[in-house]
């Protein structure tokens, strides 16, 4: 399969298609190519533009580009569809994608799109769905499944399924549930297949404990569950059992990199979930509180060495290193809470903290030992003094030990109470390791020193 690439010709090809309203060779032209690869094109037009190509197109296609599209994008659009448009585009697609648009549309409206949705099962379904909290499992759950009961036979089962398979899109497993549609096991379509029509499925199913979440089961949870036993999809049961949904892969997909990118923000300083082309009042408001940590930071630093201000002026080499020993603990900092921050995203974590402890104040000791020893005999080479270089070599190795020690237990503290821990590997560990690194290297120096 080629990749498709959007190049400025194609777009402007196709910006000029729409201004001449040339529509068979618009859709000849878009006929073979992927939905999400229209998506992209979508998003590089004008709100007008986009608002006619998906008016011009198939609702079997367009639906589905409705989910990949950029979120304020798709606001445009549906501001300019009518409500019976947007409901035929909601018939075409799963429950859980029609409730997620159905939950970005004006409160006044939503009475008004479900009404207009023609087949009643599945606005039911939607409405069913959008009572759920979009951070929980039933949020991300879609109602189209495969079950059979476990009373039926082989026969009856094949025609149940053929009936209910119409509306999946695709079917990875098939549940078993009970008269109280109680979730009991799964079945195999390959003893489906070879057992006679009348054995009962009770004499056919896999009884065993069958992998589920409930619906109010995390995101993040549900992600580590499918990821630990390599589930294509997974079912959700309510509080009592009752098989109500199921998650599919794709939808975990988009947890994961949602959660990465959050992640990825608070590691950079960014307090909220922004964009590159959000409003300059969005941005400054995400970024603005790190930088001002940063800034008491850099000026307690500052404090801290205006209160070694003597022994700087006699040893102004001190001075020198002082940039290297704060970034030093900056960056051993980072890089052990990144690891803790990655296991405990992972749930790779073993043994207690206090091992975990102990082994990365091992790591930094030999690398602070290592490091250390390339100082002693740069300074000492370059200034000739021996004494001073072992000072700076010291500290060194005790400010990196410290770093170590905040960084792994930053994180860990952090995820015991409940704040996600991603926040440890961004400027909060930079700036305390720098505060306590220029303090920890000015103090060893002077005891060195004797001064």
């Amino acid at each position: 399969m080629i990749p498709f690439k959007l190049t400025d010709e194609l777009l402007a090809e196709i910006q000029q298609l729409i201004e001449t309203q040339k529509n068979s060779t618009l859709e000849t032209l878009l006929e073979e190519v992927h939905y999400a690869d229209v998506a992209e094109i979508i998003n590089e037009l004008k709100s007008d533009e986009a608002t006619y190509l998906i008016k011009l197109l198939d609702s079997d296609k367009t639906s589905d580009v409705l989910t990949e599209l950029d979120e304020d994008i798709r606001e445009a659009i549906l501001n300019n569809l009518s409500v019976k448009e947007i409901a035929e585009e909601l018939e075409e697609l799963d429950t859980d994608d029609a409730a997620d648009i159905v939950g970005e549309l004006p409160q006044e409206i939503v009475q008004d799109v479900i009404s207009e949705i023609e087949d009643k099962e599945h606005a039911k379904d939607i409405v069913d769905l959008l009572r759920y909290d979009e951070d929980s499992a039933g949020g991300l759950m879609a109602k189209e499944l495969v079950k059979v009961r476990e009373t039926w036979n082989v026969l009856t089962c094949v025609k149940e399924m053929r009936a209910q398979a119409e509306n999946v899109t695709r079917v990875h497993s098939i549940y078993v549930v009970d008269d109280e549609d109680k979730l009991i096991g799964r079945l195999s379509l390959k003893d489906l297949l070879t057992t006679s029509t009348t054995v009962p499925i009770r004499d056919v199913y896999i009884a065993k404990k069958v992998d589920s979440v409930n619906v109010n089961e995390k995101p993040e949870e549900v992600a580590k569950i499918m990821s630990k036993y390599d589930l294509e999809a997974i079912p959700v049961v309510d509080e009592i059992g009752r098989l109500v949904g199921r998650i599919t892969i794709d939808d975990i997909v988009d947890v994961i990199k949602e959660e990465a990118e959050k992640d990825y923000q608070l590691a950079a300083g960014i307090s909220q979930d922004v964009e590159a082309d959000d409003s300059i009042w969005e941005l400054t408001r995400a970024r603005l509180p790190w930088l001002i940590l940063g800034l008491f930071g850099g000026l307690g630093a500052a404090a801290i060495m205006g209160g070694f201000e003597e022994m700087i002026s006699k040893h102004a080499i001190l001075f020198y290193f002082t940039p290297l020993i704060a970034a030093m603990a900056g960056n051993v900092g980072v890089q052990s809470s990144a690891i803790i921050v990655q296991g405990l995203a992972n749930d790779d974590l073993k043994g207690s903290v206090g091992n975990r402890l102990i082994k990365e104040m091992l790591l930094a000791l030999l690398n602070g030992l290592i490091l250390a020893a390339i100082l002693l005999l740069f300074t000492w080479f370059w200034k000739g003094d021996f004494l001073t270089a072992l000072a700076i070599s010291i500290s060194l190795i005790a400010v990196i030990i410290v770093a170590g020690f905040i960084g792994t237990f930053t994180p860990l503290f952090l995820d015991k109470r409940g704040i996600d821990p991603a926040i440890a590997t961004g400027p909060f560990i930079t700036t305390s390791n720098d505060i306590f690194g220029i303090l920890i290297y000015f103090w060893i120096a002077k005891i060195v020193l004797g001064i």
